[in-house]
């Protein structure tokens, strides 16, 4: 198999390339910047900015990456809380524009792509969601209406001589992380995390191995006709947590002081709305320290059903929540988080 994998130096994108690489398999990617690691272990490089790229010339980078693939991994994107719009929509919209362009150029017959949960994400609670909850209208922040737009964009492009699949892995945590725990855990040292809500809201996760897996198990299963051709699946842990209960045991194996303070959902929402006013009025740098989109993702419920992806495509976790804590925990404290 000769695939390539959008953002291979990435979080998620790294994994995918490992679990590619074990399987033997010829792999290629292409990211914004230069990865050396990457090409120590044979994977072909390329660089660009996928957001810019000019996908009617063939001798563009991402003409060159997806040329003679049977597969594409769309992982790159622009994640965060805040920040401008056009630069959201440039790495996620214009960019999966590009990427699904490139692909249909140049024959893949099959693409993988990464989306969020948060592309649906309303404000209100989601239990045990399947398949079809539909993308939010509007929206709270512009990662999540990226994404969505993104979504549409690349599903709308099945149907043909490319078959394609969206995922939305939700939490996605593990050794490498860069983003979700070290930095709940660095204000939690610092004593600036306070629990949102009622404390008794359940969410999904996404061990970062059981992410890569799932996009493999998809991919190999993939063609036009396909159960899961055309559709998007929620990806993660079957049994939910309740967040605020994870976080607490999280901070008790790494010795974080315990979260001492609360405060209800509306007035997270309140003060997130007025954070918002005055970063952007202000021009303040650097993020707010609460948003409507935080306080929402903090105090409700997000939890979804594996069973359409493992009935569509197969889909197995490798690795048990338990095992996957042991290992995210031994390599937080190695890092010294």
């Amino acid at each position: 198999m000769r695939v390539l994998v959008t953002g291979g130096g990435g979080f998620l994108g790294s994994e995918l390339v490992r679990q590619c690489l074990a399987r033997g398999w010829d792999v290629a990617s292409i990211s914004r910047g230069r990865y050396p690691e990457l090409e120590a272990q044979g994977v072909t490089c390329f660089q660009a900015d996928l957001g810019r790229e000019i996908t009617e010339d063939e001798g563009s980078p991402l003409r060159r990456a997806a040329r003679g693939r049977d597969v594409v991994f769309h992982t790159a994107a622009k994640a965060g809380i805040w920040g401008a719009r056009d630069e959201f929509w440039s790495a996620n919209v214009e960019a999966t524009r590009n990427v699904a362009d490139a692909a249909l150029r140049e024959g893949v017959p099959r693409l993988v792509h990464t989306s969020s949960p948060s592309a649906c994400f309303t404000g209100d609670s989601e239990v045990m969601a399947d398949e079809t909850l539909p993308l939010a209208e509007d929206f709270l922040a512009h990662y999540p209406e990226s994404k969505a737009v993104a979504e549409r964009l690349v599903l709308a492009m099945t149907g043909g001589a490319m078959a394609v699949t969206v995922q939305r892995p939700h939490l996605i945590f593990g050794p490498g992380d860069p983003h979700l725990l070290p930095r709940i855990i660095e204000r939690g040292r610092k004593g600036r995390l306070k629990r949102v809500g009622d404390g008794q809201n359940q969410v999904t996760l996404c061990y970062v191995e059981n992410a890569a897996a799932a996009q493999l198990q998809a991919a190999e299963r993939l063609e036009p006709g396909a159960p899961h051709a055309g559709k998007a699946y929620f990806i993660g842990q079957a049994q939910p947590v309740r967040l605020w209960e994870w976080i607490d045991e999280l901070f008790a194996a790494l010795d974080v002081p315990p979260i001492r303070s609360s405060i209800s959902a509306r007035a997270a929402h309140g003060i997130g709305a007025v954070c918002e006013v005055l970063w952007k009025l202000l021009r303040l740098g650097g993020e707010p320290p609460m948003t409507r989109f935080v306080a929402g993702q903090l105090s409700t419920s997000h939890s979804y059903t594996m069973e359409p992806a493992a009935r569509d495509f197969g889909y197995q976790e490798l690795v048990a929540p338990d095992v996957a804590m042991q290992r995210t925990l031994a390599w937080l404290r190695d890092a010294g988080c």
